[in-house]
């Protein structure tokens, strides 16, 4: 006799013999979704940064060449070379009046007053050749000074004292001599000499 097996079919077996292949299709079905969407996206944004890129070169395209130099601007540079120029040769001309005066106050001797004092410069402001120094042959005239004294060793001691200044050259005795001022027995003398330009203070 036949054994028959009234029993219904095991179906728990072909489950779990299609479970793997389940789990693989439906993986692969995300892992598919998962790159369309990051495929999308990194589409999207090179699409803003392409259009972000043709709205700038639009706009650089609008904006016009920077025009070529044009003779003003030359004409411009040289008037401010040469202006340079004549600013560079006034200062090196220049004369430091005020330094001059407060040098000549502080080599005076106590016993020496002025009663006159006479400076032109050596050059003036508007004249193009530069300033030349009179040679020592000549008198000086430039700077001029007169007054009194008590005795020619005072006359000779302001003489020297205004050899050492550097903002005077050529300086000479023009004159002096006794004389009677009131009661009082002076000497009346003139120095003169020449602006030296450009000293160093």
């Amino acid at each position: 006799m036949r054994a028959v097996n009234l029993l219904p079919r095991d179906e728990t077996k072909r489950t779990k013999t299609n479970v793997p292949v389940l789990v693989g299709v439906a993986g692969a079905v995300v892992v598919t979704a998962l790159v369309s969407v990051m495929f999308l996206s990194a589409s999207s944004k090179v699409r803003d940064k392409q259009d972000q890129l043709d709205a700038i070169q639009a706009q650089i395209a609008v904006i016009p060449p920077p025009p070529p130099p044009d003779a003003v601007g030359q004409g411009l540079a040289s008037q401010q070379q040469a202006r340079l120029t004549a600013l560079s040769t006034a200062l090196s001309r220049r004369v430091a009046w005020d330094r001059v005066l407060r040098n000549l106050s502080l080599v005076l001797p106590d016993d020496v007053w002025l009663t006159q004092l006479t400076a032109t410069s050596p050059a003036s402001g508007s004249s193009i050749a530069p300033a030349v120094t009179p040679p020592s042959t000549i008198a000086p005239s430039q700077f001029t000074i007169g007054g009194y004294t008590y005795s020619q060793t005072s006359v000779a001691r302001l003489l020297s004292r205004l050899e050492v200044l550097p903002d005077l050259t050529n300086v000479q005795l023009l004159s002096s001599q006794r004389t009677k001022l009131g009661s009082q027995t002076v000497v009346q003398f003139t120095l003169a000499a020449n602006i030296r330009t450009g000293a160093a203070s």
